[in-house]
C-alpha cells in the first residue's frame, strides 16, 4: 500500500469499536437475545416443487399442551395489486410473501407454529395434515422453453416488460408498465438449428443495440461464437436469516439478521403492513449476507405476526436446511456470445444472448447488469444484447455480490484468453487493449440518446500493477508445461462492478466534554463500514478517533437516512454523507467562534480539537456548550430543510446535546460510480485425476481513495474467495423428473472454504481518487467476484486447454473426462447437474 503521509486517520489501519465483542464472543447476533415468555417458531415447508393447499388441518396441533399460535397466509397483510408501497415499491399479487398455499419450490414456507419450545413446535409441524393439489413444474429454464413444456407459474414461464403506451399530443409520457409474467416457448426449428451444444437462438424479451454490429464482424480478423453454461448458487451466509420480535406500545421491536440498519425499517413495515414509524430495528451484528440480507428478508414478518396473534415474543431461529430453501441465490445464465476480434485484440462487435434462470419470484435485473458490466470491461466498439429471464420452481433468486456483473465477467473471461492464443497474443495485452479509461462509456442508450459513462477508471493501470506483481512475464514463460502428471497454467481476468450512490445525510453532534457523537444508521454486516466512513467526519474536524463514540445498530437510537448495504454503495455514499456533516459542524465551529472572539469566521482553523485564529482560540468541549446557550441552527433545534424526514426526526430527538452537524449529500457528480479489480492466477492440473490447486493469486483494486487499508484487502480478497468457489464447485443439483433438490448441505453444494484458498494471496489498491466525489473514495465490495472466477478458470485453460469445458463449476470429473475424450463430455445445456 502506498504510504499515507497527510492524513491522521483516512487510509491508515484501526481497531474497531467492535472487534473485543467479536472475538471474546461477546457480540449479541438475532438469535442471541431473550426476554421473558419468549416463544419459539418453527416452519412448515413444501415437499413439492409447485402445488395448490387444499386443506389444512391444524386441530391436533393445536390442542397440544404448549403451541400458543398458527400463521397461515391468510393472516398476512393483504396485497392490493399495483397499490403503491412507498420507497418505489408496487404491490404485486405475484411477490414473495413469506407464506403461501401455492409453493412454487420445495423448501417454500406454508405456514408457521409459535409454541414454548422448538421441540414442541417441531412435534406440532408433524400433527398438521395438509392436503396438495400437484401442479406442473419446470426446474430447468431451457426445458421451460421448448413447444408444450410445463410453466413454472399458472401465469406463464417468462418475465416480460410491456412497451409504454404511447403518449397523448402534448401529455407527458407515462411510467412504463410493471412487468408481467407470460408464456413464451421456442420452436423445435430454433432447438434444431442449434449444434454441438449450442444455446438456442430463440425468442427474446429483452436488447439493446449500440453501435454497427453488422460493420464489426466484417472488420474482425477472429470470431468467436462460444456458449457457456452458469451456475446457480446459494449465498449460504453462516448466520441463517433468524428473527425475534415483539411488541410494545403498537411499536414492533424486531431484532434481525439484515445488512442495512436504517434501510430495513421500510421493508418490514410494509411486508408487517404497519406505518414504519412504528418499526425498530435491532441488529447489532450481522454473520453475512451478501446480498441475500439487503432488507434483511420477507420471512422478519412471519414472527412479527406470530408474536402479535400470540401476544409474546417470538424467535423464529431458521435452521441451515431452512436457510438452504429461503435464502436466496445467484441466478444461473446460460449464454451464447458472438465475439469479434482485430489482431490486436481489440473487441470490434460483441452480440450476447442469455437465458436467466429466475426462480419463481419478482424478476432478477442479472442481465442488463451482466450486459452493462461486459459493456464497460471491454469497451467493444459495437454491442447487442439480448435476454429472457425464465421462471423456474426452484428457491428464489436475489442479488448476490455483483449480480450480473460476476457472470457476465465470467462468461467473457475464457473468451478473451482462447482469442489470445488464437490471436498469438500476451493474455494481459488483449484485457489491456479493451479496458476503459476515464470516463468510459458503457450499456445501452439512455432516453438522451447516449450512453452512460463512467466517473473514472484506471484499469489498465491495475493491470500494470498487477502483472508487475505476479510476474507475469515470468510465470507465463513455463505456463502449460507439464512436470509428472502435474501442469502449472497462468491466467488474468478484469472485472467491475457499481461502486456508489448519493444523496444521503450524515448526522453528529459535538458534546460539552469535546468527545464525538457520530450516528449511523449503517448495518454491521462484516466490511467494517459502519465505523470506516465515519474516520472522513473526525479527520475533517481535527479529532482523535479515541475521542469519538459511534452509535449503530438500533434504528430507535436516531440515525440518519443512511443508504442500503448493498451494490457497493456504502463506501462512496456515506463517506460523501460523513463529509457533508462534518462540514457543517466545522462551519457552525467558525462562526461560534466568530460570535465568541470576534473577526470572521472563516478566519478561523478548526484542528486538534480547537477552533482558532491569531491569539484566540476555542476547544471543542467549549463550542459545545456555546451551541447549546445559542440554540437554533446551531444545537439542531432548527434543521436543514432538504434533509430527509427520518433524519429530521433522529435529529430532533438529540437537539439541544450540543453543537450538531447534520447535512444531506449534495455534491456532485458527472458520471456513474464503478470500481474495478484485476486478478492474475497461477492454477496447478493434475491432468491423471484432474484435480487442481490454485497456487497463487494477485488482485489489483482500482478503487478510488482508500479508507481503511486492512478492510480493503478484506474485501478484495474475500470477494476473490467468492469468484473462485464459483469456478471450483459451488452449484445445485436437481433431481429434473421430481423437481427436488439433492445438493443441500455444504459438503455437496461446495462453498469454499480455507482449505481451499491459494496458499499465497496477495492484493493491492492503486489508491488514485475519484475525481467526482469529495473524499476520492469507491466501495469495492463486489468488484473482485468476477476476476476471482475469470483468472482461475484462464489459469486451467491455460494447462490443459481452450476445449475442457463450457459450463461452471470447472470440477475435476469435468477436467478428467475431457482429456481422455478430447472434447467437453459434460450435459451441454441441461441445468443443474
Amino acid at each position: 500500500m502506498p504510504e499515507n503521509k497527510t492524513n491522521k486517520l483516512v487510509g491508515l489501519n484501526y481497531t474497531t469499536p467492535d472487534l473485543i465483542a467479536k472475538v471474546t464472543g461477546k457480540a449479541k447476533y438475532a438469535e442471541d437475545f431473550r426476554v421473558e415468555g419468549m416463544l419459539f417458531a418453527k416452519l412448515l415447508l413444501s415437499p413439492m416443487p409447485h402445488a395448490r393447499v387444499v386443506r389444512i388441518d391444524t386441530r391436533a396441533a393445536l390442542t397440544m399442551p404448549g403451541v400458543k399460535a398458527i400463521l397461515t397466509v391468510d393472516d398476512l397483510p393483504a396485497v392490493v395489486e399495483g397499490a403503491n408501497l412507498g420507497e418505489g415499491i408496487i404491490a404485486s399479487t405475484l411477490s414473495e410473501r413469506g407464506l403461501t398455499n401455492e409453493p412454487l419450490y420445495v423448501g417454500e414456507p406454508v405456514l408457521a407454529v409459535a409454541a414454548v419450545d422448538e421441540a414442541t413446535a417441531t412435534e406440532a409441524i408433524e400433527k398438521i395434515q395438509i392436503e396438495y393439489e400437484p401442479l406442473p413444474f419446470a426446474v430447468d429454464p431451457i426445458e421451460s422453453l421448448r413447444p408444450g413444456s410445463p410453466n413454472a407459474r399458472t401465469q406463464g414461464n417468462v418475465w416480460v416488460r410491456p412497451a409504454p403506451a404511447p403518449a397523448s399530443p402534448g401529455a407527458a409520457a407515462t411510467a412504463p408498465p410493471g412487468p408481467k409474467v407470460q408464456e413464451l416457448k421456442w420452436t423445435e426449428a430454433d432447438f434444431a438449428a442449434a449444434r454441438d451444444g449450442q444455446l438456442p437462438l430463440g425468442k427474446h424479451t429483452d436488447e439493446w443495440l449500440v453501435g454497427d454490429l453488422e460493420a464489426g464482424f466484417k472488420e474482425a480478423d477472429l470470431v468467436l461464437d462460444e456458449t457457456f453454461v452458469g451456475n446457480n448458487t446459494s449465498h449460504q451466509p453462516l448466520e441463517t436469516r433468524t428473527a425475534m420480535a415483539y411488541w410494545q406500545n403498537g411499536k414492533l421491536y424486531m431484532h434481525c439478521s439484515t445488512q442495512s440498519t436504517m434501510r430495513t425499517v421500510g421493508a418490514v413495515a410494509r411486508w408487517v403492513g404497519i406505518d414504519p414509524a412504528n418499526v425498530v430495528i435491532i441488529s447489532e451484528y450481522t454473520g453475512g449476507g451478501f446480498g441475500s440480507k439487503g432488507s434483511s428478508s420477507v420471512f422478519t414478518a412471519v414472527a412479527a405476526l406470530l408474536s402479535k396473534k400470540a401476544n409474546a415474543p417470538v424467535m423464529m431461529r431458521i435452521t441451515r436446511d431452512d436457510e438452504h430453501h429461503i435464502g436466496r441465490a445467484r441466478p444461473a445464465m446460460h449464454s451464447r456470445v458472438k465475439v469479434g476480434f482485430r489482431k490486436d485484440g481489440r473487441i470490434t462487435a460483441l452480440d450476447g444472448f442469455i437465458v436467466v434462470d429466475n426462480g419463481p419470484y419478482d424478476v432478477v435485473s442479472d442481465s442488463r447488469s451482466a450486459g452493462d458490466h461486459i459493456s464497460l470491461c471491454y469497451q467493444p466498439i459495437a454491442m447487442r444484447w439480448r435476454s429472457l429471464t425464465v421462471l423456474t420452481n426452484t428457491p428464489p433468486r436475489g442479488a448476490q455480490r455483483a449480480p450480473g456483473g460476476m457472470q457476465g465477467n465470467a462468461l467473457m473471461a475464457p473468451i478473451l484468453a482462447k482469442a489470445a492464443r488464437k490471436l498469438g497474443i500476451d493474455e494481459v495485452a488483449i484485457h489491456r487493449i479493451n479496458a476503459p479509461e476515464g470516463k468510459a462509456k458503457f450499456g445501452a442508450l439512455n432516453a438522451r440518446g447516449s450512453q452512460n459513462y463512467a466517473t473514472s477508471a484506471f484499469l489498465k493501470e491495475a493491470l500494470d500493477k498487477g502483472a508487475d506483481l505476479f510476474k507475469w512475464q515470468e510465470r507465463k514463460a513455463r505456463s502449460g508445461q507439464r512436470t509428472g502428471s502435474k501442469v502449472r497454467g497462468v491466467g488474468v481476468a478484469v472485472s467491475a462492478y457499481s461502486a456508489g450512490s448519493m444523496g444521503f445525510d450524515g448526522l453528529l453532534v459535538i458534546k460539552p466534554d469535546g468527545r464525538l457523537m457520530i450516528q449511523s444508521g449503517i448495518g454491521n454486516l462484516g466490511t467494517e463500514s459502519v465505523f470506516d466512513v465515519h474516520r472522513v467526519a473526525a479527520e475533517l474536524l481535527g479529532i482523535p478517533w479515541e475521542r469519538c463514540d459511534v452509535t449503530w445498530g438500533n434504528t430507535s437510537k436516531n440515525v440518519p437516512n443512511t443508504c442500503g448495504q448493498g451494490g457497493s454503495q456504502t463506501t462512496h455514499a456515506m463517506t460523501r454523507a460523513a463529509h457533508a456533516a462534518a462540514t457543517d459542524a466545522k462551519k457552525k465551529l467558525q462562526e461560534i467562534a466568530a460570535r465568541t472572539l470576534g473577526g470572521s469566521a472563516d478566519s478561523y482553523q478548526v484542528a486538534n480539537e480547537r477552533v482558532s485564529a491569531g491569539g484566540g482560540s476555542l476547544t471543542f468541549a467549549q463550542a459545545a456548550q456555546k451551541a447549546i446557550e445559542l440554540g437554533g441552527t446551531y444545537d439542531g433545534h432548527e434543521l436543514p430543510a432538504d434533509i430527509n424526514n427520518f433524519t429530521k426526526r433522529s435529529a430532533t430527538a438529540l437537539a439541544g446535546q450540543g453543537l450538531m452537524g447534520v447535512a444531506r449529500d449534495t455534491y456532485g457528480r458527472d458520471g456513474t460510480s464503478k470500481s474495478y479489480v484485476a486478478g492474475f492466477a497461477e492454477v496447478e492440473v493434475d491432468v491423471e485425476t484432474g484435480a487442481y490447486t490454485v497456487l497463487d493469486f494477485v488482485a489489483v483494486a482500482d478503487c478510488g481513495t482508500v479508507i481503511h487499508p486492512r478492510s480493503l484487502g478484506g474485501q478484495i480478497l474475500g470477494g476473490i474467495m467468492l469468484g473462485f468457489g464459483h469456478a471450483h464447485g459451488q452449484h445445485w443439483v436437481y433431481d429434473q423428473q421430481y423437481g427436488v433438490q439433492l445438493a443441500k448441505r455444504f459438503y455437496n453444494s461446495k462453498p469454499p472454504t480455507i482449505l481451499d484458498a491459494p496458499a499465497t494471496m496477495q492484493w493491492a489498491a492503486l489508491d488514485l481518487p475519484d475525481p467526482e466525489t469529495p473524499v476520492g473514495a469507491r466501495g469495492v465490495g463486489e468488484a473482485p467476484v468476477g476476476a476471482g472466477f475469470g483468472a482461475v478458470v484462464n489459469a486451467i485453460s491455460a494447462a490443459v486447454g481452450d476445449e475442457v469445458f463450457r459450463r461452471a463449476p470447472v470440477t475435476l470429473d469435468k477436467i478428467l473426462m475431457a482429456l481422455e475424450a478430447g472434447r467437453p463430455m459434460h450435459e451441454a445445456l441441461t441445468a443443474n447437474v
